[in-house]
Parts: C-alpha cells; structure tokens; sequence
C-alpha cells in the first residue's frame, strides 16, 4: 500500500530532492498534495504531473494563473497550506517550507493525526516545545528530514535513551572554516554562499557559513530527542560523510553514513519504518578516503554558543535567535549589514526581548515579530 504524502515547500531543494524520491519509490509512495509559493512555473509543472494532488499556490494571483492552466481549482496562501496540512487522505506532511511560514501548518497536521516531516528548521527551534507536545497528545509521529537528524534518529532506533551520553552533530565548517577574524569582516554574499559541500539555498547557506545552521540544529535535536543542550556537541567533519554520531555511557559511538545526498534522509522520513532500494549512490569508502574530525572555532564563531544559550534557556528565546537570525541574514544579502554583524544583530535581540518562560503560540509570534524589529533598527 502507498504511502500518501503532502510536500509544503515542494518547489524548494528539498521539495525538489522529495519529489525525486517519490519518482523513484512511485509504487511505495503517491503525492496527494504540493504547496509552493512564487515559482509558480515549476508549481505548474508539478501539478501536471501529479494530476491527482492538491495544488496550492503562495497568493490570489499565482492560484489563478494555475488554475487556468489547468482547468481545477487551486489552493493559495495560509489558508491553503492549513487544508493541504489536514488533508483527509494524506497519512504524512513533510513540511520544506523555509522561515516561519511552516509553524501553524506543522502543527494543524499533527493536530489532524498526520505524521509530520520536518525539513524546516524553524519549526523545533522557535516551536519545539508546543510541536513535541502537540506531537504527544495526538497519534502523529515527528519525524526528521535534516541529514543530521536523520543520522542520530537512525542510531537512536532501538536503543535506550537513558544510556545516551552525547549526540554529536557534524558540520561541514562552510567556506570560512579556516578563516582569521580579518577575513570574516570582509566576507561578501556571493564568498558565503559557495558552500563546500551540498547545493542549497540562499538562507540556509548564509546559515552554514556562520554556523547558525548548526546552532539551530542543536536546538532542534534538543526537542526531537528529549536531551538537555549539555548533552549536545558539534564536530567539524569537512567530507559530510558521517551525518551525525550518538556516544552511549560505555563509550560506544554509532555514527550514521552515507554519499552527500539529501535524497536519503527524506526517503528515510517518507517510508519509515522501513528501507527500500532507492536513487541515493552507494557511499565507496575508498574513494572517499579519510574522515576528518575537528573542533569548531567558538571564538570566531559565537552562533553555537548563542545557541547552547537559547536552548537552555528555553521560552521565547529560540525564537528570538531564529527570528533575529532571519532578519539578519536577509540584511546581509542586501548588503546593509556586515558577515559578522549577523550573530550580533542576533546577540543584540537575545539580549533585548523580552523572555517568556512558558509562551502562547501567539507569544512567540510576538517575540518573533520583536526580533526582527531591532535588527531592522
């Protein structure tokens, strides 16, 4: 029997990558749903060919067009995502849509007892706490698309989380992994966003270029696996072949590997529990060669202590953290702040807004909001 599957975001890499997958696994898996918001070219496409799945577009105007094309009504904006996210067929939501757009339609499909695939950071690391218990009240499982995640999610299967010493995210350093504190203030976009290892998106690469990628990552794990941030560690590993490492008591390490496609953790999400043969190449160890293993430059570096910070803290702070970091990596892609006025900007938010230990979904919203007003100014 197929697994039906909603793709918010599917215009995106990752989309792109999901859609990949449901291609090849069309007899495990069948798309009943696509959300994407201003390629509506390629919305187009998508529709076309998956006649039978909801389509919903960004606005009015790009529903329109669609509809149009294709003779049927088109969903659009946030109303639209809601009724793709509660779809009465749909068993799964992988949610890939980039910023905090994802949040409300994350949790109406754990609310309508989907399971939900998280490929936004946003969502745990502003929501985890909300998400996780929305996550326990109702039948739905959350499930993680991001590499990292993925690997510590596989390692974890089976094992008793009271013998969990540490989780270990790997990093790949971005393009400035052995930069001086000179280089970094003269960074320009078009240097940050030439990421070493994967093709991703604008945001997400700024974001692995200051390691708020890997920041936000620790908080997510924070959520996902119920670990307190001190049990939580970042290694630099520049091949991207170990996607993450769980240390147990005894000393033991379980690392997850596999070739630099993020086709495999998504398919992993998509079919779990179970493992089929799929478009992802075969990792050659040979050729690969050497692991290498280091520790990141927290003094040049301070997004992962700020994070570890917001995480600990709880409350409304990783919300301010992403929201801030948001906003500011927007600024430095226009080219009105500096590399290292990002996690400034972000300091300066963390240290301005006001905490809220236990917030509303509307607090953090709030707080949201308020963070990006100070980066803006």
């Amino acid at each position: 029997m197929k697994k039906r599957v909603v793709v918010l975001g599917a215009t995106g890499s990752i989309g792109e990558s999901t859609m990949r997958v449901a291609r090849a696994l069309s007899d495990k898996i069948e798309i009943v749903g696509i959300s994407g918001r201003n390629n509506t070219s390629r919305l187009l496409d998508l529709a076309r060919e998956f006649p039978s799945a909801r389509i919903c577009a960004g606005d009015v105007a790009g529903a329109t067009e669609l509809s149009h094309e294709i003779g049927r009504p088109i969903l659009h904006g946030e109303q639209g995502l809601m009724e793709l996210a509660s779809l009465q067929d749909a068993e799964l939501v992988l949610v890939a849509i980039v910023g905090t757009a994802g949040l409300k339609p994350a949790l109406h499909a754990l609310e309508s007892d989907k399971d939900l695939a998280v490929a936004s950071k946003e969502i745990l690391v502003m929501a985890g706490e909300l998400v996780m218990e929305t996550a326990a009240r109702m039948s739905g499982r959350v499930l993680p698309v991001d590499s990292e995640h993925n690997a510590i999610f596989q390692c974890l299967e089976g094992q008793d989380p009271s013998r969990v010493k540490r989780l270990i995210l790997t990093c790949s350093g971005g393009p400035f992994r052995k930069a001086s504190s000179a280089d970094l203030a003269s960074v320009t976009p078009e240097q940050a966003l030439k990421h070493p290892t994967w093709s991703m998106g604008r945001k997400i690469s700024i974001d692995s270029a200051t390691l708020f990628n890997k920041g936000l990552e620790m908080i997510e794990a924070r959520w996902l696996f119920n670990i307190p941030m001190e049990k939580i560690d970042v290694v630099i590993h520049p091949q991207s072949i170990v996607h993450s490492m769980v240390e147990f008591v005894d000393g033991s390490i379980l690392a997850q590997m596999s070739s630099t496609d993020m086709a495999l953790p998504i398919q992993f999400a998509l079919t779990y529990p179970e493992r089929y043969a799929g478009p992802c190449a075969p990792l050659d160890l040979a050729s690969v060669g050497r692991l290498d293993f280091e520790a990141p430059r927290t003094d040049l570096f301070p997004a992962l202590d700020l994070a570890r910070r917001a995480g600990t803290a709880g409350g409304t702070l990783p919300a301010v953290l992403n929201a801030a970091n948001e906003a500011a990596v927007e600024a430095f892609l226009a080219g009105k702040l500096s590399f290292p006025g990002i996690w400034e900007s972000v300091a300066r938010a963390m240290d301005t807004v006001p905490f809220v230990e236990h917030p509303t979904l509307d607090q953090l919203i709030e707080a949201d909001e308020a963070a990006r007003e100070i980066v803006a100014g």
